[in-house]
C-alpha cells in the first residue's frame, strides 16, 4: 500500500479571496495616507512590503491560500502605483518620487 500525503493547509478559493480582500483594504488604507503622488507611491510601497512579509510568514506557518491572495493583490497594487508614477513623470517630465 502506498502512503497518502495530505497537505495540512490546502489552498482554497475562499482563502485566496480572504487574502485578496484583506490586502486590498490594507493597501487602500495606506494609499489614502498619501496626500500627493509621491506620498501615495511611498505609502503603497511600504504597505506592500509589509503585506509580502505577512504572506511569507503565512506561506511558512499558515494558510497558503491567504498568502496567495495577499501576494496577487499586492503585486496589482504596486503595478497601479507604478503606473500612476509613470503617468505623472510623463506629464511633468520630472521624476515625482524625489
Amino acid at each position: 500500500m502506498r502512503p497518502s500525503y495530505r497537505e495540512p493547509y490546502p489552498v482554497t478559493g475562499a482563502g485566496v479571496a480572504v487574502g485578496a480582500v484583506t490586502a486590498f483594504v490594507w493597501l487602500l488604507l495606506f494609499g489614502l495616507l498619501g496626500r500627493d503622488v509621491p506620498g501615495y507611491a511611498w505609502w503603497t510601497l511600504l504597505a506592500g512590503g509589509l503585506a509580502w512579509l505577512a504572506a511569507v510568514v503565512l506561506v511558512r506557518h499558515g494558510d497558503r491560500g491567504v498568502a496567495t491572495g495577499v501576494a496577487i493583490v499586492t503585486a496589482g497594487g504596486w503595478s497601479i502605483a507604478a503606473a500612476v508614477v509613470a503617468l505623472r513623470w510623463a506629464q511633468s517630465g520630472d521624476w515625482p518620487l524625489w
